[in-house]
């Protein structure tokens, strides 16, 4: 069994953050560890409270899990502050892969990084994860570019490449077409990867579901690619049989089984 550390907030509602993190790497056959950063009070009709833990007991946390139990990858979500940012920078540990999922805002809209933050994530994390995975609007907050085609996809990958990053995946969903495609860059090239839009409020949580299950693969000694696109087709499966609770964005369905999307 394959070991992955998650650092990443906890959400009340079970959707998002730690908890779909640990359900996700579970349900690929890995051995969830945490790190957390913040404790939220959320459902699926928004975030009501943000309360970030001290970047000294963060750092403790990781300190301790990978003195003993070690990791094969490391995903890093919801980081709170700058100076939380910068304690994770610290301690992170040279030759594990890190799959870098840039959170800023909530799906409800929630603001949950200030710009410090960003500022300090793009200089101390983003040069040393395996792979940075940006919505759209995140694409656009981090480069400064305008993400809204697919070209301008592209174009942001590449422009965080520029930046220091080793591979970027730019997702589509805040897109409106009816197939969302997801944009692998790397220094290698570019590859796409296209789904189709599955109509549905059930959505909560999908940035961390889609980077914990890449973390998982990478564990696992998948290529990059490889675990992009089987993260991918979890991810789809996940959203399509999500059991529709709450009333607002609900989550999805980190149990299912890999046979079902394989």
């Amino acid at each position: 069994m394959f070991r992955v550390l998650t650092i990443a907030g906890s959400d009340s509602g079970g959707g998002a953050g730690i908890e779909a993190d640990i359900k996700t790497i579970s349900a690929l056959g890995g051995y969830a560890c945490t790190a957390i950063t913040a404790v939220t009070a959320q459902n699926t009709l928004g975030v009501f409270g943000v309360h970030p833990l001290p970047a000294a007991f963060v750092r403790l946390s990781i300190e301790t899990v990978l003195g003993d139990i070690g990791a094969d990858a490391i995903k890093l979500g919801m980081l709170a502050n700058e100076e939380i940012i910068c304690g994770v920078a610290a301690c992170l540990p040279a030759g594990v892969p890190m799959v870098l999922d840039p959170v800023m805002v909530a799906t409800s809209g929630a603001v949950l990084l200030p710009d410090g933050a960003i500022r300090a994530l793009s200089e101390r994390l983003l040069s040393i994860a395996a792979i940075v995975t940006p919505n759209l609007p995140e694409a656009a907050k981090l480069t400064g570019l305008p993400v809204d085609t697919e070209a301008e996809q592209v174009a942001a990958g590449r422009a965080l490449l520029a930046m220091g990053a080793r591979a970027a995946l730019i997702k589509g969903g805040h897109g409106t077409a009816e197939v969302l495609s997801d944009y692998l860059v790397t220094p290698e090239g570019v590859e796409k990867i296209s789904m189709p839009r599955i109509r549905t409020t059930s959505t909560h949580g999908t940035g961390c579901t889609l980077a914990s299950a890449i973390a998982t693969g990478l564990a696992q000694g998948m290529a990059l690619s490889e675990a992009v696109h089987r993260a991918r087709r979890y991810l789809q499966e996940a959203i399509r049989t999500a059991p529709g609770f709450g009333g607002g964005h609900g989550p999805v369905n980190h149990l299912v089984v890999e046979k079902c999307f394989t």
